[in-house]
């Protein structure tokens, strides 16, 4: 269908419920922090059905969400803040915190769009009209110097409503990300004006490595010399179903080419992405290729960090092969190579990396830092995502804007019916999808 247009009918900010003298206080970024400065906020949302019954009032819904989430944000008063740099002069280089000075809080809009639920589910490609229903867009994390670092945009489809949040990736990761929507649904559920008493109250004691300065500064001088703000070409963005059953039997199968019992389902499933994009971009035999993995550092440093710690502890893992060497071996020989890249990524490692970064900072480059014959799999199909109902039952759907896509980028998502079921959402460019959605070692495991 031709993309429809979203009209925004109203556009706002919300601060805090209550403000405590700590919130007040700036807060310096961690090293997992500032080497996002250059990537998209992270935009993820929800698809509702509108609700049958005829009392539901759009305007009492809308007054409900901003009245419960002013309440969240005194627990998570980080994201109702700004960036703000201090540039030194004597030894060239730069700081960057979050301000809570004169900052008008977390943006709050409520749009609307001619279209229906089945217009977004229906068609086999997620509809271009998704990045609408998102703030925010094209903007880089640097971008909080001016814009807010959480936006929530609400649309009325004719039939449903969805619910985008985007979030500076600056102030938090995936876990992150979900931990502060599960904790907005949950006092949107039980509407209490006991702030006091959430399930989870965010850790906001920033990370910092043994020995470091706690406030780390940049070796630039100016913003140009660490923005990048690519054109992403016109990609494909597809929604593949995997049944907790086809899971199991993929995973058997990795495990019992290897003769073990250690691979993991999510790192059968990836290994089967990383040989069918490979396959369906055409990559000379001896050609290089990757597959990249977001995991979270909190259990594997020393002592272990809170799930409920808010900000970045995430890093890319990558398992390296040649196109010959992947393709060749079975499904067994790729999952294997992810798993042990997974495994050997401990407390050492991760000490080892950061010692390189303190020495060298830098900031991932999208550009440089995403292999072009790689694929990247981010989120998790662990996260909390169905549980957020706001008062309209079960989401449909979990959707995403245009941040940090590209050619082989895949996300991760838990299954709606639950069971160890997971979604995986495939970007890539239209001949690559084309080859790909053919491939019968992929679709073989794909649930309609």
């Amino acid at each position: 269908m031709n993309s429809p247009n979203v009209e925004i009918i109203s556009d706002c900010f919300v601060k805090p419920k209550f403000q405590s003298e700590e919130s007040k206080k700036p807060i310096y970024l961690s090293s997992w922090d500032l080497v996002m400065v250059s990537t998209n906020y992270i935009q993820k949302g929800l698809l509702f059905r509108l609700p049958e019954n005829k009392e539901f009032s759009i305007t009492t819904f809308l007054d409900d969400l901003k009245d419960s989430l002013s309440a969240t944000l005194t627990h998570f008063h980080p994201l109702a803040t700004r960036l703000s740099t201090l540039k030194h002069q004597n030894s060239p280089s730069l700081t960057i915190f979050l301000n809570p000075e004169n900052s008008p809080g977390a943006r709050f809009i409520h749009s609307a769009v001619n279209a229906t639920v089945a217009d977004i589910l229906t068609p086999t490609d997620v509809p271009l009209v998704v990045q609408s229903f998102f703030d925010h867009q094209k903007a880089v994390n640097h971008d909080g110097h001016e814009q807010s670092l959480l936006s929530i945009k609400v649309t009325e489809l004719i039939d449903g409503i969805f619910i985008g949040c985007s979030i500076n990736h600056m102030l938090v990761d995936g876990t992150s990300f979900w931990h502060f929507f599960n904790s907005w649904s949950e006092m949107f559920k039980y509407k209490s004006d006991h702030l006091t008493h959430i399930s989870r109250p965010p850790i906001l004691d920033r990370w910092i490595m043994v020995g470091s300065d706690p406030i780390i500064t940049l070796p630039f001088t100016h913003e140009d010399q660490f923005i990048i703000r690519p054109d992403c070409p016109m990609l494909r963005e597809r929604i593949f179903h995997f049944s907790s059953e086809s899971l199991a039997k993929l995973k058997t199968k990795a495990n019992s080419e290897c003769n073990t019992t250690k691979i993991s389902t999510l790192q059968s499933l990836s290994a089967t992405v990383w040989r069918c994009v490979t396959r369906a971009r055409r990559i000379p035999a001896d050609g290089n290729t990757s597959c990249s993995l977001a995991v979270s550092n909190r259990s594997r440093i020393s002592p272990t960090i809170s799930e409920n710690y808010l900000g970045n502890m995430v890093q890319t893992l990558k398992g390296t092969a040649t196109a010959g060497e992947l393709l060749d071996h079975g499904l067994g020989w790729a999952a294997l190579r992810l798993h042990e890249v997974v495994v050997s990524h401990n407390d050492k490692a991760i000490e080892q990396l950061m010692d390189v970064w303190v020495k060298s900072p830098f900031v991932v480059n999208p550009s440089v830092h995403f292999d072009r014959n790689g694929v990247h799999i981010g989120s998790s199909p662990r996260f909390d995502m169905y549980g957020n109902e706001f008062g309209l039952g079960k989401a449909l759907a979990v959707l995403s804007g245009y941040a940090n896509k590209f050619d082989g980028k895949v996300t991760s998502y838990p299954g709606r019916e639950g069971g160890g079921s997971i979604d995986l959402e495939v970007c890539l460019l239209p001949e690559n999808m084309a080859a790909f959605e053919s491939d019968e070692e992929f679709m073989s495991i794909v649930n309609v």
